[in-house]
């Protein structure tokens, strides 16, 4: 467990609360839960409500979407954002790869901070920019790859007849 220094020089060094004040990150770092999870545990699951996000103090969890995984993320790193701000279901489930230990910033604690310092907007549209960035890499790389030419002819020879299923005469054999 993180004593109040500790988590303020830990909450100093993730990308969202870069550049913010220390006064403002005092309070933060103070109304933040710090809560533990076992390894292969289900934080946050696809589809269900949520109004909070997470931030990796240690260990690892995988993001996934069905049985897929799209992100894996580690100390520092943040997650469950999205429904925080556009309360719709989750788009992903996130599950403990290591035991973890996470921070947890609720959607009126993070309105709260965004009302007192909007730099914290920022970072966060920051984050969720880079984060649309990738996947749109991700699926451009994708397309890329679906539309290489297939080595195999797509057109048919002009000799090509396929057969009637089921025939409506029976097949020749050899000899007969």
């Amino acid at each position: 467990m993180l004593n109040s220094v500790e988590r303020l020089l830990f909450i100093r060094n993730v990308s969202m609360f870069k550049e913010l004040r220390d006064d403002f990150l005092v309070r933060l770092a103070s109304v933040m839960d710090e809560v533990f999870y076992e390894g292969n545990y289900t934080i946050i699951t696809q589809g269900q409500e949520g109004r909070s996000m997470y931030i990796v103090v240690s260990g690892r969890v995988s993001v996934h979407i069905g049985g897929q995984q799209v992100a894996q993320l580690k100390q520092g790193e943040c997650f469950g954002e999205m429904s925080v701000f556009d309360a719709e279901p989750r788009s992903a489930s996130v599950t403990t790869l290591d035991p973890c230990a996470c921070l947890v910033l609720t959607q009126q604690q993070l309105y709260d901070a965004i009302d007192e310092t909007p730099g914290i907007a920022v970072n966060v549209i920051r984050l969720l920019s880079r984060r649309i960035r990738e996947l749109n890499q991700d699926l451009n790389q994708i397309k890329q790859q679906v539309s290489q030419p297939s080595p195999f002819p797509q057109a048919r020879p002009q000799w090509y007849q396929p057969l009637p299923f089921p025939p409506t005469e029976p097949l020749a054999r050899p000899g007969s």
